[in-house]
């Protein structure tokens, strides 16, 4: 058996050791899945939806547990952890209650002796590959739309988080779902996409990189022609137009490049501010991130906390160390550093006189990066803006709805904020555009893509 290590990233001491699964124990979880699909697909809608509620209760009451995993796993500090087991939970009952309207039956208008119908029918096993930054966030955005939708969910977490899977699957268990409905599986890279691939494999759901999404999305293709959601990398950008209110801006903008030490697919990587604000929202924005307490992530205190994974920090040094060479100062941060002699931690970083050409703004950074560049015009923000081969969400700061109205026609991306960043709305979809992946989670729409339409059309 081959044994899977996770570090805390504070004490750099192994945290986690679970054994990957052999290829017999993969086969024998995929046939369980198949078995468990089939029989949950004639359950009814009301049981699904009693089962999914029953399971983030289970999950809520044990929040402390779950919470504590997340911080020693990935770093994120207590009270933020403790925030994303919230959202799961408003996250998870918003899919329960919009799922009866979302599944039900589309009825054409009556033609003489016709009845057309379009029904939405179970796909049957769904992969599900969330990633570790939110952890539970990214795994419930399938689990439940997928279990509601009358499917069996084999869930792959990252082997950053991997006891999150585990969660998932013992809630689902405790709260009295069939055998083998939702399953917990550890395996390495190599695995997850021979089982993207497997016919066995209904829908793929994969949240990660470009790279990752990259592997899987050719992997899924080998053997059948099952779909795959992609929700991948995000450059988000945001624009600081000349009537908005400058410190409510560089405020908003700094907590969402910081939040969670910087590691969300929609935390702000560059920000272009009118020309007429540009010296006051940087005045604001090195007074915000001097606050920020970097330290132990179990500790009240601590507002930002250790970089999950081991590469990173080096990775942010050569992204700011190529800014500098290229003429770019650094007013704040730029440097990995140690607290008390623990943890791989990056200092809250503020970068100016970048150019478009930058690394840091142009791939993703997941970390307390934020590069800053003054703009004259709206339509120069918009131009620089759209500059990027990835579109996950971009933030306009303004006054004017109309003017945050118009941008958003043009913006490239899945979604557009106005006088705000960082978020997400259930009741929205969640999706993007050009290499940031393809499909959607969330919202009535979420429901569509873990289901197949099929058409009745009865001559009576």
């Amino acid at each position: 058996m081959t044994e899977l290590v996770v570090d805390n990233p504070y004490t750099l001491e192994p945290a986690v050791r679970i054994e990957l699964a052999s290829q017999d124990e993969v086969g024998r979880t995929l046939d369980r899945a198949t078995q468990a699909a089939k029989a949950w697909r004639k359950s009814s809608l009301s049981d699904r939806k009693n089962l999914c509620l029953r399971v983030i209760e289970l999950m809520e009451r044990d929040a402390k547990v779950i919470v504590e995993d997340i911080t020693r796993m990935m770093g994120k500090p207590l009270r933020q952890a403790v925030s994303e087991v919230a959202g799961m939970g408003k996250r998870a009952r918003h899919m329960v209650n919009i799922a009866e309207i979302a599944l039900a039956d589309d009825v054409l208008p009556t033609l003489e002796g016709l009845e057309r119908r379009i029904v939405r029918e179970p796909l049957g096993v769904v992969f599900n590959l969330p990633a570790w930054n939110y952890p539970l966030l990214t795994a419930v955005n399938v689990v439940v739309p997928a279990v509601l939708c009358g499917n069996a969910v084999v869930l792959k977490h990252s082997p950053r988080s991997p006891l999150c899977g585990e969660h998932f699957a013992r809630a689902f268990k405790e709260a009295g779902a069939p055998a083998d409905l939702v399953q917990a599986l550890h395996c390495d890279h190599a695995t997850s996409e021979k089982i993207a691939g497997d016919p066995r494999v209904n829908f793929v759901a994969f949240t990660g990189s470009v790279l990752g999404g990259r592997r899987i999305y050719a992997a899924a293709a080998t053997q059948h022609f099952v779909d795959v959601g992609l929700e991948l990398g995000g450059k988000d950008p945001a624009y600081v137009a000349a009537d908005a209110d400058p410190e409510k801006a560089a405020d908003s903008l700094v907590d969402g490049a910081c939040y969670n030490a910087g590691q969300s697919c929609c935390g702000i990587e560059r920000v272009y501010v009118h020309e007429s604000l540009y010296s006051k929202f940087i005045e604001r924005a090195v007074e915000q991130l001097r606050a920020y307490q970097l330290g132990d992530p179990t500790k009240e205190s601590t507002t930002l906390g250790p970089l999950a994974q081991p590469n990173q920090p080096a990775f942010l040094e050569a992204q700011v160390r190529q800014a500098k060479s290229a003429g770019a100062r650094v007013l704040l941060g730029g440097a990995s550093r140690k607290i008390e002699g623990r943890g791989r931690f990056f200092e809250p970083t503020l970068l100016v006189d970048v150019n478009p050409d930058l690394d840091v703004v142009r791939i993703e950074s997941f970390g307390p990066v934020l590069p800053v560049m003054s703009v004259r015009s709206d339509e120069e923000a918009l131009a620089l803006m759209n500059d990027s081969d990835l579109g996950l969400t971009a933030a306009i700061y303004t006054r004017d709805r109309d003017r945050a109205s118009r941008l958003a026609r043009d913006l490239e991306t899945g979604t557009v904020y106005m006088n705000q960043c960082d978020t997400l709305d259930p009741g929205l979809p969640w999706t993007g555009t050009k290499n940031t992946g393809k499909g959607s989670s969330l919202s009535r729409l979420g429901f569509l893509h873990l289901t197949r339409p099929k058409s009745l059309n009865f001559k009576l």
